[in-house]
């Protein structure tokens, strides 16, 4: 759900609470903020314009396993939605402190497929003043894809290659996007989506510690295999390939850890990672170290540690699956997502039409966008 707004400072709860008009200054272009409530975070980013794009100003992470038990019960649980809330009483808190001119929340997989997620959005609105809108698989494959729009262009990839695959690999989903590149106009828009019901959470939960087995992970990949294949037979992506016309780039967790492994770093870093162009024979190496290190070793390991040791296999299964049906011998890394695909659209939207005070909810259904880069602080 977007929204214009203005803040309060006030200690009342929840943290803010909607009125007429914005609060920035004449003259100054104000801030945007975006929420990715997703499976297994929740994320925050507040931007305000540049010439280039945007320039972050604040963000937050933090994991908090939303759809834990999802797969079993059908339901949200209670101490993950009492984490869950928790996480955004800091997003709200955060948001409070600055001047925004209008914001996005939006959830993903945990809330669309739970029984009692609409219930669970609502106890937000009510405890933190966020509205938060349920999105769909083909909308999220979308801001992914327009979270990528400048490396989509990047220079050092081939002009010929006018076609992408483009993987988001989530908690409880997995998205996957054909996407047309046209390098002159330097834009994009999206041939066919697949949204498969299988993310890093979900195949945790299902093989349990058999995914740290060689037949267990095996049989992880196979699963997503056979589920993408019917994908691959709709949109013959495997013949453009063969053609070189193909580009492959990963935003997820995944595929920037597989960075970070093949790259040595000590820590993870964002700088060292986005944007890094990954052979797939260093990614399927990195695969191995992990796969050796154990569930142990990824506890203590800088660039995984005790949260996320639990998933990372389920998630290089995914990515293996990914690459075992479309074979492109490098990988783009990106460490984007859709809170980067919220904020750009907004932006390019403010900056094509004046903002009414009362502006409606905007859907952001259309899946054209010019590049726009992105720089942190």
């Amino acid at each position: 759900m977007d929204n214009s707004m203005s803040w309060r400072d006030s200690q009342e709860r929840p943290p803010f609470s909607h009125a007429s008009g914005f609060t920035t200054n004449h003259g100054i272009p104000g801030m945007y903020a975006a929420i990715d409530l997703g499976t297994n975070n929740c994320r925050l980013m507040i931007a305000t314009p540049s010439a280039d794009g945007f320039r972050v100003v604040d963000s937050f992470s933090r994991i908090v396993r939303l759809g834990a038990g999802l797969q079993r019960t059908g339901l949200l649980e209670q101490h993950a939605m009492d984490r869950t809330i928790d996480a955004l009483k800091i997003c709200a808190a955060r948001m409070g402190r600055r001047r925004l001119r209008r914001y996005r929340a939006v959830a993903t997989e945990a809330c669309r497929r739970a029984g009692n997620g609409a219930a669970f959005l609502e106890r937000v609105r009510r405890e933190t003043g966020l509205d938060i809108g349920v999105i769909s698989p083909r909308e999220e494959a979308e801001l992914a894809m327009d979270s990528c729009a400048a490396l989509l262009h990047d220079e050092r990839l081939s002009p010929a290659r006018n076609r992408a695959v483009l993987f988001d690999i989530g908690g409880g989903s997995t998205e996957v996007a054909w996407v047309r590149t046209e390098r002159r106009s330097r834009s994009q828009d999206l041939i066919g989506y697949i949204s498969l019901p299988v993310g890093v959470i979900t195949l945790a939960e299902q093989f349990g510690d058999t995914a740290f087995t060689e037949d267990g992970y095996r049989h992880m990949v196979d699963t997503v295999t056979r589920q993408l294949r019917a994908f691959e037979d709709v949109h013959c992506i495997g013949r453009e390939i063969s053609r070189g016309n193909v580009s492959l780039m990963g935003t997820s967790g995944t595929i920037t850890t597989l960075a970070s492994i093949a790259l040595s770093l000590a820590r993870y870093s964002r700088a060292a990672v986005d944007g890094t162009i990954l052979s797939a024979d260093a990614a399927l190496a990195a695969i191995r170290t992990l796969a050796e290190i154990g569930p142990d070793g990824l506890r203590q390991h800088s660039c995984v540690g005790p949260e996320r040791a639990l998933y990372v296999l389920p998630g290089c299964a995914i990515f293996e699956a990914i690459h075992k049906i479309w074979p492109v011998p490098e990988i783009v890394v990106a460490d984007r997502g859709l809170r980067d695909g919220m904020l750009l659209r907004m932006i390019n939207d403010s900056t094509m039409a004046p903002l009414s005070p009362f502006p409606t909810a905007l859907p952001y259904a259309g899946s054209r966008l010019t590049t726009a880069g992105v720089s942190r602080p």
